[in-house]
């Protein structure tokens, strides 16, 4: 990809569990990449790997005149930053997730626009869809309804971001920007944390501790489609560099599953001998997300290529090396 040689790439949330397989993959491509990160939900050891080759900024994004500072002499911005959490979090608190988002997405785009950058990428979310959506889902879908429940704040604080963008590229016609909407992003260096991390990442955690039974919330039939960390970072670079239209693309695989199967596939690939039960007395959320991934395959040629299977292995075993 000779448009990401020599460029300078600022990351934000380069330091967390996506931001930092963007960074890496850039830094291959031959980027100038600094990265700008408050450490709420990332660690620099994440960027082991290439913390020699990068610039590192520890900053707080909201505040204006910090974010075009740290904007300034870039090429590109790409907005990986955002605070998250799993579905009990988002159940719990829909006024943070949309406050924060809202306040962070603005701020930066706002700021890499007065810092005279040429090309942004927003990451929004498979969350902005409605919870009975078509599947697998247009992008036509994205401001269908409301977004559903589990997720109402932070689909709401995504579709935001991809407004803001559209209306900037009706205005700023010097100031390209992407729109990515992620499904479910897994690999490793996720969230482990129970109390904020998402379904693949807290099933393996229970595993490896040992629960027996293991718990898993709701009833286990709704589905989702996993993409892998690395394939999800290509896809991202990938939109940037040919996409730039400030129109929302699917970045996701084709591979669904039932979150009673997903169960016992981690637990299959534990090595362990562990029953599964469900608590049905907690939510489920969404019955059933999965991409219509065809955009993704049009315009800038991206197909998901690590299977479910293999990338829960990998993950597996990075985390027990952590441990």
């Amino acid at each position: 990809m000779p448009y990401w040689k020599n460029r300078w790439v600022l990351v934000t949330g380069g330091c967390g569990f996506i931001g930092s397989h963007v960074v890496e993959k850039l830094i291959e491509l031959g980027a100038k990449v600094r990265v700008a990160d408050n450490l709420s939900q990332g660690e620099v050891s994440c960027l082991e790997k290439v913390k020699k080759k990068i610039e590192f900024k520890n900053i707080e994004l909201t505040n204006i005149d910090k974010a075009t500072k740290v904007c300034k002499g870039m090429d590109v911005v790409m907005h990986l930053a955002a605070k998250v959490g799993g579905i009990g979090y988002n159940i719990a608190h829909p006024g943070e997730m949309f406050y924060k988002n809202v306040v962070l997405n603005t701020t930066i785009m706002e700021a890499a626009r007065l810092a005279g950058v040429e090309r942004f990428l927003t990451v929004s979310s498979a969350c902005v869809y409605p919870r009975f959506c078509t599947i697998p889902t247009p992008e036509e879908e994205g401001f269908k309804d409301d977004p559903d429940p589990s997720n109402f704040g932070y689909g709401w604080s995504k579709r935001v971001a991809e407004i803001q963008a559209r209306s900037y590229n009706r205005e700023y016609k010097d100031f390209k920007i992407a729109i990515a909407r992620p499904y479910n992003c897994y690999g490793p260096r996720d969230d482990f944390d129970l109390n904020t991390c998402h379904v693949i990442p807290a099933l393996i955690h229970k595993v490896e501790e040992g629960q027996n039974p293991l718990i898993v919330r709701g009833t286990g039939e709704e589905t989702r489609a996993f993409i892998y960390v690395e394939d999800f970072a290509e896809g991202v670079i990938l939109l940037t560099e040919r996409y730039p239209e400030s129109d929302p693309v699917n970045i996701g695989t084709t591979e669904e599953i039932k979150i009673k199967d997903l169960a016992y596939l981690i637990v299959e690939l534990s090595g362990k001998k562990i029953a599964v039960q469900f608590d049905t007395s907690k939510p489920s959320g969404q019955p059933r997300r999965n991409a219509d991934v065809r955009k993704a395959k049009e315009k800038i040629g991206f197909e998901a290529r690590t299977p479910l299977k293999e990338g829960i292995a990998r993950t597996i075993e990075w985390y027990r090396k952590k441990l």
